[in-house]
């Protein structure tokens, strides 16, 4: 795991001590090497960081070069298959001359045989590089395909610029940091930038499973090229559906996870595991300690206030396996320290609440480890959200009426008079907003947003066009339940639920890998049936029944919890303070972004105890915090 970072100004003498100060900003993620290299010509210069896990020597140094001189690499991940594929390299008689064990050198090699495209068919990993072509004078960035290491990149006036992280780009003198108006409506719905956008015009982040190749003209139009497509892969799936009885399923996802562990679990360094006491990371850890001589390494976060609280659970599954746990129970003055650091962290608004878990998760695991993996992903794939039930339940009943009708029942819905209640009169807007979506995926992301485009939040209403709202890039799956897990897979899993690990672990400079999101894994869960998805009113059936081969069923069924925090109750005590400044009407007016009357509206709401709205204000602290330490 690393960071990388460059820039591209043709017909320019390149500069290394901008491409160093590029590397620098990003340390975090690279604290045991640095290195940059230029085509002083070209006016390019690759710059990156490094973690040190595979191969510790010298051997793994970055910028690389291909042995035959054509290529240089810088690169950011893990690539779990590269002994295989050094096998396979060795067997076509195309294998260089190895210098270390490196799984740098070995993608090296394989896009040097195979092309880009064709390589990066072939890679089982976490990824995210650039690759200079000497030959073509070409840069080529590419990221895995479920989004776990992050990419952005864009033109800034003649200057092409790429990082693993916006605070890379920032640092170049080209960056102009314009803030892109059209897609706070986006922000404030979902409560991150989803991609390929950026909070920043001309920036974008590089969609998970493409790559692009840029010439060096200025200003290239840059379209990115898809090399896998969860689309096509739920498409293929409809095909070839499983047909196999439960117990084979079971079987088969616990020979695929048994598979994937066990390579994820090769390292040169200490290893652990973050152990919430849920399915996903239970199962995880349940099967790396069935593979290993020595007890693992995990660790939890837990809290003071019992219902955010799964410390408990987590230690009685660590002990029935055998682990070295360690748990640190947080007070509320420790988590709210966090918080000054998380506009640093995520380099653009972020408003999910248990980044503040995971920061502290990441610290603790840190100071034991320099590896850890994770659960996540599960929900995404096995249906683990009680909101896929709740959408199915909504859209039943809802759609007994025709089009035209609820069409007419919403206009109905405006006419009702505003009451007392801002509970009532949110759910009224929300009714409204769900009868006029068209589609299923329409329906499920009104449901799942915070701030309605009716709030009025954003001064400018102006929107950029998002995927979602396209009809013809869904899958035509029918049922709002797998629509909804495939709109999450390619927007909250990578735009949420992986950049706030990334940025919580790489803050900490430890790295951490996500095993239920081995695409092999993910193509073999769509072509599961929703009834070993959900069964008698138990989500993640089939992961269910593969751990309780593990974990006795009595330490594994309980209400499911997620990584949550007091937000509402901070708000109205130890944050009140800091809330009221970010908040104060005169600040958010002469900033120029939001509706200051709205914003002052919910958070007297919030503190008289009329609504909890602490999604809805977190989302605007986090953009109010962000603002503030942009200097904006």
């Amino acid at each position: 795991m690393c960071g990388i970072a460059g820039y591209w100004t043709p017909g320019q003498i390149t500069d290394l001590a901008i491409a160093k100060r590029m590397a620098d900003v990003i340390v975090h993620r690279g604290p045991d090497d640095s290195g940059v290299w230029c085509e002083p010509n070209y006016g390019l210069a690759l710059a990156h960081r490094r973690l040190a896990i595979l191969d510790l020597s010298s051997a793994g140094h970055q910028p690389m070069y291909s042995p035959c001189n054509r290529y240089v690499i810088v690169f950011n991940g893990e690539i779990y298959n590269h002994l295989t594929l050094r096998h396979e390299l060795e067997l076509a008689h195309a294998a260089p001359t190895w210098h270390g064990h490196s799984d740098t050198e070995t993608l090296l090699a394989v896009l040097s045989h195979w092309g880009l495209e064709a390589g990066l068919k072939r890679l089982v990993g976490m990824f995210a590089f650039a690759l200079w072509d000497r030959q073509e004078g070409s840069l080529s960035l590419a990221r895995d395909r479920l989004g776990e290491k992050p990419l952005y990149y864009g033109w800034q006036g003649n200057t092409f610029l790429f990082g693993s992280e916006l605070k890379a780009l920032s640092s170049h003198p080209a960056f102009h940091g314009k803030i892109n108006r059209s897609v706070l409506p986006l922000y404030f719905r979902y409560s991150y930038v989803p991609t390929p956008y950026s909070i920043y015009t001309g920036i974008q982040k590089l969609e998970p499973g493409t790559f692009i190749t840029i010439n060096g003209k200025p200003n290239q139009v840059l379209k990115p090229k898809t090399y896998w497509s969860l689309h096509q892969i739920i498409t293929y799936s409809m095909t070839k559906p499983f047909s196999g009885s439960p117990v084979e399923a079971i079987n088969k996802l616990e020979h695929l996870l048994r598979d994937t562990i066990k390579g994820q679990m090769i390292t040169d360094v200490p290893l652990g595991a973050f152990l919430s006491g849920g399915i996903d990371s239970s199962l995880v850890v349940a099967m790396m300690q069935s593979m290993s001589p020595r007890p693992i390494k995990t660790f939890t976060i837990g809290f003071e206030e019992q219902r955010y609280n799964e410390a408990m659970h987590a230690k009685a599954i660590a002990q029935h396996l055998g682990t070295e746990h360690t748990e640190l129970y947080v007070s509320s003055a420790q988590a709210l320290n966090v918080i000054p650091k998380l506009p640093k962290l995520y380099d653009e608004p972020f408003a999910d609440p248990s980044q503040i878990p995971t920061f502290l998760v990441a610290q603790l695991a840190r100071q034991h480890v320099a590896v850890a993996l994770s659960g996540d992903g599960g929900d995404e794939l096995f249906g683990g959200y009680s909101r896929y039930s709740t959408a199915r339940n909504m859209h039943n009943r809802l759609n007994h009426f025709p089009g035209a009708l609820r069409v007419l029942i919403a206009n109905l819905v405006g006419l009702v008079p505003l009451s007392k209640s801002a509970r009532w009169n949110r759910r009224k807007l929300l009714l409204s907003s769900l009868l006029r979506s068209k589609g299923n995926t329409a329906f499920y992301t009104q449901l799942i947003g915070h701030w309605l485009t009716s709030d009025g939040l954003t001064l400018d209403k102006h929107e950029v066009q998002c995927f979602l709202n396209d009809i013809n890039q869904q899958p035509a799956l029918g049922d709002i339940s797998d629509e909804a897990m495939y709109t999450d897979s390619i927007t909250y899993l990578p735009d949420d639920i992986l950049v706030k690990l990334d940025r919580a672990a790489m803050g900490t400079s430890l790295e951490t890998r996500v095993p239920l999101l081995d695409h092999r894994i993910v193509e073999w869960a769509w072509t599961l049936p929703q009834s070993m998805k959900s069964q008698n009113g138990h989500e993640k059936w089939v992961l269910r029944q593969l751990l309780y081969r593990y974990v006795p069923q009595s330490l594994v069924d309980r209400p499911k919890m997620g990584f949550g925090v007091p937000i509402a109750e901070w708000l109205r005590g130890p944050l009140r303070n800091w809330a009221e400044d970010l908040l104060d009407a005169n600040r958010i007016r002469n900033e120029g972004f939001l509706n200051s009357d709205v914003v002052q509206k919910k958070w007297r709401e919030h503190l008289l105890g009329i609504s909890n709205w602490e999604y809805l204000l977190w989302d605007v602290l986090m953009f109010q915090n962000w603002l503030y330490e942009q200097k904006i």
